[in-house]
């Protein structure tokens, strides 16, 4: 047996369906979708009915009416316990009610029951919602109409009673007993580029100057056997743009409807993140003053603080990354380079940098750091390469047992540093 509706009964027989209709409305980022379908009650007995619609989760329904031999049936907003006891009511009575109401098993799925269906009676079920529209990566905006003869899917653990846990229709994709139609009106102020579909299309009719209006509609003879979908190229996405749409004079006075609404769309055109180029200019400041050449600490065999300054500094100098430029300052009383000027980091610089390491002695004198800093300060920068200074040398102790630097308060130097990254090194440590 194949079952051509989404209209059932609870003895999980479908009412057959007789045609579909859709208006579609989409304007820039928010499509109004109008749909109305038609059923015929062919038994010989009343049926009571149920309507399964599924739905975007980004969606909300407006407007639902129901017209049952030449009766129209509008529904309104009320409180859940209300709807349903004056739906019981009515159906007790004999009389024809309606019921819309999101299941709370599966909240993409709207359900409607249709009430008490009379004999050969024809049911017009019409539900109209507003939905967002979602943004592919491409900047395509996607719609998709669902095909409600598809079957669908309920998480386990539903209550019994809920109206979804009847069979629900399946597809037949042979002759199918109805007829579909489905027109569709796209707008947006700033143009439109492109619109794509999965299911066969009728010549597209584009509309104003600057193709701001498109008509789309099936292609005769579709076959609703899977979800239609559209997608919409903007000729310009990311342009911010503002609709107004005045309130609905009918609506009752407390009604959201009744009042004019204002939508804003802005979608920003963001880079992506583009991979961060591994650069700079790196100065190494060595302390080589007379007290280096003392050792690490009291204990026997203690490292003298000079060498370990000098591993230090190879570690320092192979971690550079490639393409940046380098430095390095010997200093005391005096100081010296190992360089006129910074250097590209590459394997013949790195080489002669390892070499003067190995060679570097405690023998400079005093320790005068701020002659070396001026002249650094002073070096016309590398373009693209911020400069960083690190500063191996010395603390001691003082007399109230703080540490203070050996020779100079470094907070004299302060100022030379504001436009440039300093670091503080002490021998034994990576800084």
């Amino acid at each position: 047996m194949v079952h051509s509706g989404g209209l059932l009964t609870p003895q999980e027989k479908s009412v057959p369906l007789k045609s579909i209709s859709v208006t579609l409305s989409i304007c820039e980022f928010v499509a109004g979708v109008s749909a109305t379908l038609n059923y015929k009650n062919e038994e010989e007995v009343p049926l009571e009915a149920f309507f399964i619609f599924p739905m975007d989760e980004d969606s909300a329904v407006y407007s639902f009416e129901a017209m049952v031999d030449g009766k129209k049936i509008k529904a309104e907003l009320q409180d859940k316990m209300t709807a349903h006891t004056s739906y019981e009511s009515a159906i007790i009575r004999g009389h024809q009610a309606f019921l819309l109401e999101e299941d709370m098993c599966s909240r993409d799925v709207f359900c409607c029951n249709v009430g008490n269906l009379l004999p050969g009676s024809q049911a017009e079920v019409t539900l109209k919602y507003v939905q967002e529209l979602p943004l592919e990566a491409d900047g395509a905006l996607r719609y998709v109409l669902p095909a409600v003869l598809n079957p669908r899917y309920q998480l386990s653990g539903c209550s019994k009673d809920s109206c979804l846990n009847m069979k629900t229709p399946e597809v037949s994709l042979e002759d199918l007993p109805y007829t579909i139609s489905l027109v569709a009106t796209v707008s947006s102020q700033h143009g439109i580029d492109r619109i794509q579909s999965n299911c066969s299309l009728s010549p597209i009719e584009y509309l104003g100057d600057n193709k701001t209006s498109a008509q789309v509609s099936l292609a005769d003879g579709h076959k609703f056997d899977r979800d239609v979908e559209f997608l919409i190229y903007y000729s310009a996405v990311h342009t911010p743009s503002v609709v107004v749409e005045m309130g609905e004079p009918t609506t009752k006075p407390d009604g959201v409807l009744g009042d004019p609404a204002a939508m804003v769309t802005f979608y920003p055109n963001i880079p992506e993140a583009q991979p961060s180029v591994a650069c700079g200019e790196f100065i190494f400041l060595m302390d080589c003053s007379g007290s280096m050449q003392s050792p690490m600490n009291k204990q026997r065999k203690s490292p003298l603080r000079i060498e370990v300054a000098k591993e230090t500094l190879i570690l320092l100098l192979k971690s550079l990354p490639l393409g940046c430029y380098f430095n390095i300052y010997e200093f005391g009383s005096t100081f010296e380079t190992f360089f006129p000027n910074s250097v590209e980091y590459a394997q013949s610089t790195v080489e002669e940098a390892l070499r003067r390491v190995k060679l570097m002695r405690a023998n400079l004198g005093g320790t005068e750091i701020l002659t070396p800093l001026q002249h650094i300060y002073k070096q016309p920068s590398v373009p693209g390469h911020p400069l960083q200074v690190r500063i191996g040398t010395e603390l001691k102790k003082g007399r109230n047992g703080t540490l203070v630097e050996e020779s100079i308060a470094l907070g004299f130097i302060t100022g030379l540093l504001k436009c440039s990254n300093l670091a503080v090194g002490f021998p034994g440590e990576v800084v």
